[in-house]
């Protein structure tokens, strides 16, 4: 950073909508765009040779995507915070991106102010999401977590689930009957259920199941 000035490059296939990005950000005096990049790998010789304090990378990208991308430099170059500015807002692609080390993640909805707002914020190492982003993640995290199942329990669980009886459970893995009802009991506590029935549902509804095949 110099005079107060942000140094950031531009990477995004996309030639109109990295045309506009620069566009929108250039009339601002304390962003300077030092480069831009249609691929991750130009992206990343551009990182090693400016040494920008922001990268502002798409996702979707030929040679190396965004995800890649953003994995290379915070890697290589732990000064340069990486924003994220794309038209993808699913659950997987968003924790793609953060789990890759971006510092924030952006939709290309988001107006000049807030682009402004954002990139700021990144070169101070504040974390930056999307409204919608930010709404996704803490649903994610609000989920029940995902129960861990023996391999003998999950053989039992998909049994129950095809309608065996406990006898036919047993002739089935050849295990005692016995064995099968602590199996049974186990999969209760840790579904937190009282019954067969409510065990499936509770199950389906988790992806415990191995269904089809």
């Amino acid at each position: 950073m110099s005079d107060g000035q942000l140094r950031i490059i531009v990477v995004d296939d996309h030639t109109v909508m990295r045309a506009g990005v620069v566009a929108l950000l250039a009339s601002d005096p304390r962003i300077e765009i030092v480069g831009e990049a249609g691929d991750g790998r130009a992206a990343l010789g551009l990182v090693e040779r400016y040494e920008p304090d922001v990268a502002l990378v798409d996702l979707r990208m030929p040679v190396l995507d965004g995800v890649a991308t953003t994995t290379e430099i915070v890697a290589r170059f732990p000064r340069t915070r990486v924003l994220i500015l794309t038209t993808y807002d699913t659950d997987a692609e968003i924790e793609r991106g953060v789990e890759a080390g971006a510092i924030g993640y952006l939709l290309k909805d988001t107006t000049r102010e807030q682009l402004v707002d954002a990139i700021h914020a990144a070169a101070r190492g504040e974390t930056v999401l999307a409204p919608r982003v930010a709404e996704r993640l803490v649903a994610r995290m609000r989920q029940p977590a995902q129960i861990p199942l023996t391999a003998r329990e999950a053989d039992v669980l998909n049994a129950v689930a095809d309608g065996l009886t406990n006898a036919e459970i047993g002739r089935r893995l050849v295990i005692a009957e016995a064995t099968v009802k602590t199996h049974l009991l186990r999969l209760f506590a840790k579904l937190d259920v009282n019954d067969r029935t409510r065990a499936v549902v509770v199950a389906m509804e988790r992806g415990l199941l191995r269904r089809g095949g």
